[in-house]
């Protein structure tokens, strides 16, 4: 499956563009403030417009010249104005479609001409957005901004939703084909090698492949873009995706490190399975609890990789006690299996694709339905659903719908009488008879009345 098509939303500080975001993806997922420069760090999420789904990116403020800004900045906020800049750059080169958020009331600035002339030089549909026309009668302003000429101009008001569904409209019929898009004949399994940076994922890629394909740094975010590598082991064909690496937001250093986070959400969206890397010296950190949400999120296949497992002091407890703790902070997810490795001496890289092979056959992994009921029958009388005020979830019929991830749908009276607990049980239960082993399950639940299934 390719990966989503994304969207951008680029512009000079204190244009609108985080209520614009929040106003698209339907979230208020994306700080905003009165205060130029708000935006550090890049934020993304799904959104969807007429049965199409899209990722939309919410940039910094793009910094073209010194001085051009009028409005006052906190001190904290100069200083990232040079790197919101270079930030936004990244997504302008990754997007599919450009949106140019401008202040409408404002009228166009010296700083919204030379943003122009940065995005004219992508080549990609660009839209202006022209923001904060609260009022039907400000709309003429947004004329002005075609003096640009960087394409079709849509007067919006992000605070209050005015013209949000004909920008949305421009969007999606700017979107390439994802038709277009699928690559024909690949049938490898791609992996995507995710990690806070430093953990070594490029010296990872190189032992695995053989030979010095990425740059190897003990300096962290040394690889600047994803990189694709072929590989075939025992006939079977793989994608190899090298990532940056991922920081928790809000502890970003400066540098090209940071904006090359999005390269890395990119590759998770069209990975099958990925190799999520802890730097055994380090421990489990936040970011690592981070970068496993986002999998879980997406769905994908998954294999935690203890790396530099050799430099560690070791007695015949640590590994069960360093898989305690790992369990614990990563508990989202409990049914990825673990390989403890040294990338740098190829210590057990030699089962890594072995269990990439198992993972993705149990993401393609169908259960028959018959069997499916029987289990459901066994299961809820063991342990039948917990009433309230006196009514009962009644569970009549269950069924494999798809896999990549297995999904299985089951027919109840009232979805909403199911509780959060009892679905964890549920998956428990399932992954006794079939373990999943590295992928999630997606449990559904329909209404449907008893009559229907009644013989």
């Amino acid at each position: 499956m390719p990966a989503k098509s994304l969207v951008a939303l680029v512009g000079r500080p204190n244009a609108g563009k985080s209520t614009l975001f929040n106003r698209i993806v339907g979230r208020r997922l994306a700080v905003v403030s009165d205060v130029p420069g708000t935006t550090r760090d890049r934020l993304y999420a799904d959104a969807e417009w007429t049965g199409i789904n899209f990722t939309v990116i919410d940039t910094g403020g793009i910094e073209v010249t010194d001085g051009w800004n009028t409005e006052p900045l906190s001190e904290d906020s100069e200083q990232y104005l040079p790197l919101i800049r270079r930030q936004a750059a990244v997504a302008i080169q990754d997007a599919d479609v450009i949106v140019q958020v401008v202040d409408g009331q404002s009228g166009i600035t010296a700083a919204d001409r030379e943003v122009a002339d940065i995005l004219r030089q992508s080549n990609k549909p660009i839209i202006i957005a022209a923001n904060k026309l609260e009022s039907s009668k400000l709309w003429d302003n947004a004329y002005e901004f075609y003096e640009l000429a960087l394409g079709e101009v849509i007067a919006v008001s992000a605070l209050h939703g005015a013209g949000s569904g004909d920008l949305l409209d421009a969007i999606v019929a700017a979107l390439p084909n994802p038709n277009e898009e699928e690559p024909e004949d690949d049938e490898s399994i791609k992996i995507a090698i995710l990690g806070k940076p430093n953990a070594g994922k490029s010296t990872l890629l190189n032992k695995m492949i053989g030979e010095e394909r990425a740059i190897v740094s003990p300096i962290a975010g040394t690889t600047r873009d994803a990189i694709d590598e072929r590989l075939v082991w025992q006939g079977q064909e793989f994608t190899l995706i090298d990532t940056a690496g991922i920081r928790r937001r809000g502890k970003i250093e400066p540098g090209v490190e940071k904006y090359s986070v999005l390269r890395s959400i990119k590759a998770l969206k069209r990975a099958d399975v990925a190799l999520l890397l802890i730097d055994a010296e380090a421990g489990i950190t936040s970011q690592d609890a981070h970068i496993a949400g986002m999998l879980k999120d997406e769905m994908n296949g998954v294999i935690i990789l203890v790396n530099k497992w050799d430099a560690v002091d070791k007695d015949s407890f640590t590994i069960y006690e360093y898989e305690k703790v790992l369990r614990e902070e990563l508990k989202f997810l409990p049914y990825a299996p673990i390989i403890y490795i040294s990338a740098m001496t190829g210590q057990r890289v030699n089962k890594i694709l072995p269990k990439v092979v198992e993972v993705q056959e149990m993401r393609h992994q169908r259960i028959p339905t018959a069997d499916l009921n029987k289990w459901m029958r066994e299961v809820t009388i063991q342990h039948p659903p917990p009433s309230s005020g006196g009514k009962r979830v009644k569970f009549f019929y269950t069924t494999q719908v798809s896999v990549a991830p297995p999904t299985i749908v089951m027919f109840v009276n009232k979805p909403e009488w199911v509780h959060f607990s009892y679905e964890r049980y549920l998956e428990n239960r399932l992954r006794e008879l079939y373990p999943f082993e590295g992928t999630p399950v997606r449990l559904i639940y329909r209404a449907r009345s008893e009559d229907r299934f009644a013989k």
